[in-house]
């Protein structure tokens, strides 16, 4: 029997807090909105019948996503089987609104844009001026550590900690004996410098080669090798 004892993380919730922490700034962009609601946009939408804790400013997708390692792309790269549901919460949104919905947008780990996987997506709908309307969200919850899991790829900076720390937990259970007879703070020292060389090469040398990149770069790119 499998047992979890930490709660998966929802997308939903992290999109939800992220925007609580800036309640004031988020209710000054909300009300902007309403005076410009639908300009540059494919959709018409009846504000008062919008639930406003479904919108979410470009910016706010855009800190959850660089957080969590997702993407955020049109649903035309979306790989997955969307499910019924789905389908229905959209034929119910242009009825409440009286017009067609499109220009689907959906948030997701980059797995799901090319594998059969079930981690967390969420569908949204642009209203305009950089907002987005949740329609849905289904699939399973992200692994309760994903975001410190993805941590280290946010910048070089994380990447480059994230190395040393760990070089440094490789030293420690490296028996510096096999390097030296007559192990000193000199020689720890050099084997540090020697894992943190090495690991780091490692790490480049992959990330160079499969064509990876760092959270903001990638979170709104349509191209696996960003």
């Amino acid at each position: 029997m499998k047992v979890n004892l930490l709660p998966r993380t929802n997308i939903e919730q992290s999109l939800n807090r992220l925007k609580t922490k800036n309640i004031d700034q988020h209710e000054k962009e909300l009300k902007d909105l309403i005076n410009h609601l639908n300009i540059n946009s494919f959709n018409s939408f009846d504000f008062e019948k919008l639930d406003a804790n479904k919108i979410y400013s470009i910016n706010t997708i855009k800190r959850v996503c660089i957080d969590y390692r997702l993407r955020f792309l049109d649903i035309k790269y979306f790989k997955n089987k969307v499910p019924n549901e789905v389908y229905q919460k959209i034929n119910s949104l242009e009825k409440v609104h009286n017009t067609k919905v499109g220009e689907f947008k959906i948030m997701a780990p980059s797995a799901l844009f090319r594998l059969e996987k079930t981690d967390d997506p969420l569908l949204f709908v642009p209203l305009g001026n950089n907002y987005y309307y949740l329609v849905h969200k289904w699939g399973n919850d992200l692994h309760p550590f994903r975001k410190l899991s993805m941590w280290p790829f946010k910048n070089i900076w994380n990447l480059l900690f994230a190395i040393l720390l760990f070089s440094f937990l490789v030293t420690e259970i490296t028996p510096i004996t096999l390097f030296t007879k007559s192990p000193n703070t000199s020689s720890y020292w050099m084997l540090l410098f020697f894992m943190f060389k090495a690991i780091a090469s490692v790490v480049l040398y992959f990330g160079f080669a499969l064509g990876k990149n760092f959270n903001p770069a990638i979170w709104n790119n349509k191209y696996n090798k960003a």
